[in-house]
């Protein structure tokens, strides 16, 4: 019985051996298809995003692009490998579609971020590098991702935000115009000389390189406040000196009313005491 199965197995092999060297030379093919294919997305996505960052694109949509591109390829080289191999790829296709109609249902959310994504990288709200505000975070923007935006905070944390909620809230960008406005309060005493206090803020202000002439600065009284009259004090710097001009500002104006014995007063509050 033994050596009847052998037979037939030996037969089946001669009559079908045509047919296995020409399917495994399918195989074989259709790895090298496959392997070669992601090389090759690999390199075109790599090429493209360095042609994109030469030219200046935006760091976020070169990215983004460079990304899809790479999908797309290996989506293709993966349906060739498969219809070398005899599988149909329409049929397939007809598989997948109607498993992504339920994974559709069920992943709403992820093919929102993704829309969102999207909208992100046509319309660019945000660039990569630009000091922002989107979805309660405040930091530099890292990248935007196909579902997500990466921001970097101030203290250097990483935070992951969705992109629907970054596109379903206000965006606050900070860097965008190149310019923003410094604005302090500064209080003096009620015995203060008004004008001259106005005189020293201005040539305080006026001795910083960093802030800018045009648009010019607003010095004014802002309120008589409980304990001091506030000066309302609004010049403009670069974006990127912001926060250096702001503590700067506060000590130099600090000195310089030290100086001119104008005092700074710290809230008091007059208590009288009735004797009965």
């Amino acid at each position: 019985m033994d050596f009847d199965l052998a037979a037939q197995s030996s037969d089946w092999l001669q009559n079908n051996q045509a047919l296995l060297i020409d399917y495994c030379v399918n195989v074989i093919s259709a790895l090298l298809t496959l392997v070669i294919g992601i090389l090759i997305a690999r390199f075109v996505s790599n090429a493209l995003n360095r042609v994109m960052v030469k030219k200046n694109v935006d760091g976020i949509v070169a990215s983004f692009t460079s990304n899809m591109t790479k999908y797309l390829i290996i989506a293709f080289v993966v349906a060739a490998s498969l219809s070398r191999i005899g599988i149909q790829t329409a049929s397939l296709i007809a598989i997948i579609g109607a498993a992504g109609l339920a994974i559709g249902l069920a992943l709403q959310g992820s093919l929102s971020n993704f829309a969102a994504g999207v909208l992100l990288i046509i319309f660019r709200p945000i660039k990569k590098g630009e000091f922002v505000e989107i979805a309660g975070v405040g930091g530099s923007v890292e990248s935007v991702q196909i579902f997500t935006t990466v921001v970097i905070t101030p203290d250097n944390k990483m935070v992951v935000v969705p992109n629907n909620n970054v596109l379903s809230n206000n965006i606050v960008n900070y860097t965008r115009t190149g310019q923003r406005r410094v604005d302090l309060v500064i209080g003096v005493s009620y015995s203060a000389d008004l004008k001259k206090t106005r005189e020293i803020l201005e040539k305080v202000l006026s001795e910083d390189d960093r802030i800018l002439k045009d648009p010019s600065w607003t010095i004014g009284v802002l309120a008589l406040a409980d304990s001091s009259v506030n000066f309302a004090v609004r010049p403009w710097a670069k974006s990127s000196d912001y926060w250096d001009v702001y503590f700067s500002l506060h000590e130099n104006i600090k000195n310089a009313l030290d100086e001119a014995g104008i005092e700074i007063p710290f809230p008091q509050r007059d208590v009288h005491l009735i004797q009965q």
